[in-house]
């Protein structure tokens, strides 16, 4: 959303061709290689300006570019002065057409990697969409799908129906990911997204990670306050607790910036997590990849959120989310549960406050499962 130059009369703003070239040039020198737009974004300059960075500098194949229609997107033509908008808004088969083949021409490219479902369209089946999501991966226009939700209260019994009947329909591929809000500061998402994506073996892409700019310093609060007379932007007392509890975990690991633990805190909570973060400065950039070397504690993990509890609801506070035997089964009798799958975390030694050391050893690949297997070693015995 950050590359393009037609929102910043929004208050949204914007970064001209140069400077959008300039970021998209350190991103692929630091190793990146996966770039999230949408066909909606910055009045279609988002896809453009990709587009001819991507092909003056020879890279398409190198990327994953992931772009949104669907709803296809919140109507990518409306700022225009087109007399007819309708057919360029929805999921049905019309729009879903004009938006790719806009998004191919746009971006200079014969496929897309990844298209999201931006928003879901409750006027149109879930069979005419996956019908039509279908065609386009049979034309490799289209490699993987991924399923948005937005609009609809926290999304978690329509994301269950949806991807529920979308992988009914589905004929080539079905969804792979799942998007949404997502950070420290929100954590809906973990009600019943998370553990719908665990069971069908769906990663995430989750958006806001960094809570619209919400998570910064006091010390950065105060040099903003200094600059404008609005406290629209300030954070709420609540907000303020959990940047604060940000900042000592950032101390103990050594980051560059609280950013980099709100990152790498959504990163190591659940297994494929991808986030989708924003930015127009090289050095936010850089803070944001410091998130890949840091390892969070389980003790640190708890820490952040303890500041701010975090109600689960129904009907997961009496049942669970299955990564534990509930009440009644430990009330009956001793049993080994198969662990879940573990997030991916840096190759590093780990102490949590018990004194027990964590290791990592490695994801082992067999015929029908990756397994990865966590060693845990009493430290004490190494001495």
């Amino acid at each position: 959303m950050s590359i393009g130059d037609q929102w910043g009369q929004y208050g949204m703003g914007e970064m001209n061709k140069d400077r959008s070239f300039r970021l998209l040039d350190a991103f692929y020198a630091a190793g990146g290689n996966f770039v999230d737009t949408a066909n909606a974004y910055q009045d279609e300059t988002s896809e453009r300006f990709l587009g001819e960075w991507m092909a003056t500098r020879g890279v398409r194949d190198q990327m994953v570019v992931a772009t949104k229609g669907g709803q296809y997107s919140t109507n990518y033509k409306c700022a225009t002065d087109l007399p007819q908008k309708s057919t360029y808004v929805g999921n049905n088969m019309k729009s879903l057409y004009l938006s790719v083949e806009a998004s191919l021409a746009k971006l200079q490219t014969d496929y897309i990697d990844i298209l999201y479902l931006h928003w879901w369209d409750w006027e149109c089946s879930i069979e005419e969409v996956m019908n039509g999501l279908h065609h386009l991966i049979a034309q490799r226009k289209v490699l993987y799908l991924v399923r948005i939700f937005l609009a609809v209260g926290n999304g978690a019994a329509a994301a269950a129906h949806t991807v529920q009947g979308s992988l009914r329909h589905a004929r080539v591929g079905g969804l792979k990911s799942q998007h949404g809000a997502w950070s420290i500061l929100q954590r809906d998402f973990e009600r019943e997204i998370i553990p719908m994506a665990r069971e069908e073996g769906m990663a995430l892409a989750p958006c806001n990670v960094l809570a619209a700019g919400r998570i910064r310093t006091d010390e950065e609060e105060e040099r903003r306050r200094r600059r404008t007379a609005s406290n629209e932007w300030e954070r709420t007392p609540d907000q303020r607790r959990v940047c604060q509890a940000l900042e000592k975990v950032a101390q103990e690991v050594g980051a560059p910036s609280i950013t980099s633990v709100a990152i790498a805190y959504v990163m190591q909570k659940t297994p494929y997590v991808f986030p989708i973060v924003g930015g127009r400065k090289v050095e936010h950039l850089m803070d944001n990849i410091a998130a890949l070397d840091i390892a969070l504690s389980r003790a640190q993990i708890a820490h952040l959120e303890d500041v701010l509890p975090f109600d689960v609801g129904f009907p997961t506070s009496m049942i669970g989310d299955g990564s534990e035997f509930i009440a009644m089964y430990k009330a009956s009798g001793h049993f080994d549960k198969w662990p879940t799958q573990q997030a991916i975390r840096p190759e590093e030694y780990v102490r949590d406050q018990e004194g027990v050391a964590e290791f990592d050893i490695a994801a082992k690949t067999c015929a029908i499962c990756e397994l990865f297997v966590r060693v845990r070693i009493d430290a004490q015995r190494h001495k």
